[in-house]
């Protein structure tokens, strides 16, 4: 019997390191083994021309987990949803597949400096953060839990990368 998996996969152009990183965290705080996937085209209809951004939702929506456990999409795009002026990433408990934003999760997208280790780290929290969401679980009251809803970096930073022992002990694969 095949193991279920982790497939976590680019939209359009992300770089393989942040890729390659993404993978190996991901795995080893969710206990699962992960591969990276091809690279999907970004569709034109997720573009919001008024906004200058692109529609969370259209990208969940070309995600589809085949044989694996869990899909996470990961873009190097501006995302928005309707109610919302941008997210960092959104989830589909149902679909069993998430997807994550790195623009601005980078120190440069605010005109400060590169700092490479804070934003591998912010990445890992707003992947492990979905695939949570993906596992049914909310958004924790806990402000150090992965699970915290982020409203901005701050929360980001502030959260830890894991569940906390409320969170992790509602986990259900």
């Amino acid at each position: 019997m095949e193991i279920p998996k982790i497939l976590i996969v680019p939209f359009g152009d992300v770089a393989a390191q942040v890729m390659a990183a993404l993978c190996e965290s991901v795995a080893e705080i969710l206990g699962k083994p992960c591969y990276l996937g091809d690279s999907l085209p970004v569709p034109t209809a997720a573009f919001n021309a008024r906004r200058h951004q692109y529609s969370a939702e259209t990208l969940l929506g070309n995600l589809h987990p085949g044989n694996a456990l869990r899909i996470l999409g990961v873009v190097e795009l501006d995302l928005f949803v309707p109610e919302l002026n941008f997210v960092f990433g959104l989830a589909d408990p149902s679909g069993k597949r998430a997807l994550i934003a790195l623009p601005r999760l980078r120190q440069q997208f605010y005109r400060l400096a590169p700092d490479e280790v804070l934003f591998n780290q912010r990445a890992v929290k707003e992947a492990v953060h979905e695939m949570g969401h993906t596992l049914n679980l909310d958004h924790c009251r806990d402000r150090r839990c992965v699970m915290a809803f982020s409203n901005s970096l701050q929360d980001t930073d502030y959260k830890n990368d894991r569940f906390c022992l409320r969170c992790a002990g509602r986990l259900h694969w």
